[in-house]
C-alpha cells in the first residue's frame, strides 16, 4: 500500500536504539491527524476482513493503533503487556531475542473462549512477540484471526514466526 501519506512521514533514524540499526520512527505519523486517521481506516479495513470479536493491542505501540481501530469497528479491546504491568489474574508467555528473553502477558479474562482476535502491533520485525501473543491467545481458548502491522521489515523474516497465520502489513521495508 505504497500510496499512503504514512509512507512518506515515516522517518529513518540511524544507529538507535545500538550502532547498525536503522530505525523506523512512526512518531510524524501519529503527529499527522490525516496520516493516522488514514493508518487506522487501512489497519480497520484489514481487521475488519478477518471478522474479529476482539482486537488486541501489544505494548505499547500497538495500543496507538488498536484503540482506535476497535473503536472504528465496534469490538471490545485489549491488551498484550510485558511482564509485570497488568495488575489482575494473568497468563504470561516468554519468547527469545537475540541475547536473552522477554515476556508478554494479558488477563485471563481478556478474551473469551472461541472469540477471533486480531492483533495490532507498530511494527513486524523477528515476530517473537507477535508469535508469543498468539500462543498467549490460544492458550485463553481464543482464535488468532491475524495480525496487523503498520510496518513490517522484511529483511527479518518476522512471517516465519507466524507460519499458518493471516499477517497483513501496510508498509515493508
Amino acid at each position: 500500500m505504497a500510496d499512503l501519506l504514512a509512507l512518506s512521514l515515516i522517518r529513518d533514524v540511524p544507529d538507535f536504539p545500538k550502532p547498525g540499526i536503522l530505525f523506523k520512527d512512526i512518531t510524524p505519523v501519529l503527529m499527522h491527524p490525516a496520516a493516522f486517521a488514514e493508518v487506522v481506516d487501512e489497519m480497520a479495513a484489514l481487521a475488519a476482513a478477518q471478522k474479529p470479536e476482539v482486537i488486541v493491542g501489544i505494548e505499547s505501540r500497538g495500543f496507538l493503533f488498536g484503540v482506535p481501530v476497535a473503536m472504528k469497528l465496534g469490538l471490545p479491546f485489549s491488551l498484550a503487556r510485558k511482564a509485570g504491568k497488568l495488575p489482575a489474574e494473568r497468563i504470561r508467555e516468554e519468547y527469545a531475542l537475540e541475547y536473552g528473553t522477554n515476556t508478554v502477558e494479558m488477563h485471563t479474562d481478556a478474551i473469551a473462549a472461541g472469540h477471533r482476535v486480531y492483533v495490532i502491533d507498530d511494527l513486524l520485525a523477528t515476530g517473537g512477540t507477535a508469535a508469543a501473543t498468539a500462543k498467549l491467545i490460544q492458550r485463553l481458548s481464543g482464535e488468532v484471526a491475524g495480525f496487523g502491522f503498520l510496518i513490517e521489515l522484511g529483511f527479518l523474516d518476522g512471517r516465519a514466526a507466524l507460519a499458518g497465520l493471516h499477517v497483513d502489513a501496510l508498509l515493508t521495508y
